[in-house]
């Protein structure tokens, strides 16, 4: 009976609250954001860009913005001119930074096993 239950949570979008969480996080950005707002106290927006490289300037917003609502990062805009504009992370955010550094510490582990096991399966 239990056992129903953890499966119907899950088989619910809306009501599954991981896939919910990696609905927002899992995408190409988020994560790498993230880890890059823990290596510092606060970053601005260019430095963000200039540290990610390959990212563009819509997709960075798109990604502070979701970070952002979700209450994983802060803003902090100063006023001056030109705007000064910070982000770093939430205490939710920090709290969420030991299981992603799990996530990546397994990905660096299994990604030859998983790299070798897509190319037998022809992926």
């Amino acid at each position: 009976m239990e056992m129903e239950k953890k499966l119907e949570k899950i088989s619910l979008s809306a009501a599954c609250p991981v896939r919910n969480v990696l609905d927002r996080i899992g995408d190409k950005w988020s994560i790498l954001v993230m880890m890059i707002l823990n290596e510092g106290e606060t970053f601005r927006f260019n430095e963000l860009q200039k540290i990610i490289g390959d990212i563009s300037q819509k997709m960075l917003t798109v990604t502070l913005r979701s970070l952002e609502a979700d209450g994983l990062i802060s803003r902090k805009v100063y006023p001056e001119v030109p705007p000064r504009v910070e982000y770093r992370l939430t205490d939710m955010g920090n709290s969420l930074i030991p299981h992603i550094n799990n996530l990546v510490q397994w990905a660096d582990e299994y990604m030859e096993t998983i790299t070798a096991t897509r190319q037998r399966y022809g992926s």
